[in-house]
Parts: structure tokens; sequence; C-alpha cells
């Protein structure tokens, strides 16, 4: 990367790579990609820590949609 990524986003080249471990794993689990377990794996952080950041980047910790929440209640 160049140095320029770094200073614009006030970062050192290791908490950079910290979060875009963190930016990687919780949009791959955004995606279906990942489960929790292996999303935190990636991250480097326990799956407990990894639930704390999902809330705090805005992301549902359930991996179902409307839909297959209705049919799941609905016996289907």
């Amino acid at each position: 990367m160049p140095r320029s990524v770094f200073s614009a986003l006030r970062q050192d080249p290791l908490n950079f790579v910290a979060e875009m471990r963190w930016a990687a794993a919780i949009k791959w689990y955004e995606m279906g990609r990942l489960s929790q377990a292996k999303a935190a794996e990636v991250a480097g952080i326990s799956r407990s820590e990894f639930l704390t950041a999902l809330a705090r980047y805005g992301v549902s910790p359930f991996q179902y949609d409307a839909d297959e929440i209705v049919a799941e209640v609905m016996g289907d």
C-alpha cells in the first residue's frame, strides 16, 4: 500500500492491517461466506469480540433473511 493511505486514514501500518482484517471478516460474514467462528478467526479476535464488532458496524449477527425466518416459524 502507498504510504499516503496510512496517513490519510491516520493509522500506522499495523493498525491498518488489523482494521482491514476486521473489515474483510465482517463483510464476508455479512455476505454469508463465513461463519461467525471463521470470521472471528480471520479478524484475529474471539467470537464474542466479533459479535461486538458486528454491532459496532451495524451488521446483524443473524444470517437469515426475513423469508427464511418466516419459513422456519411456519414449519416450511
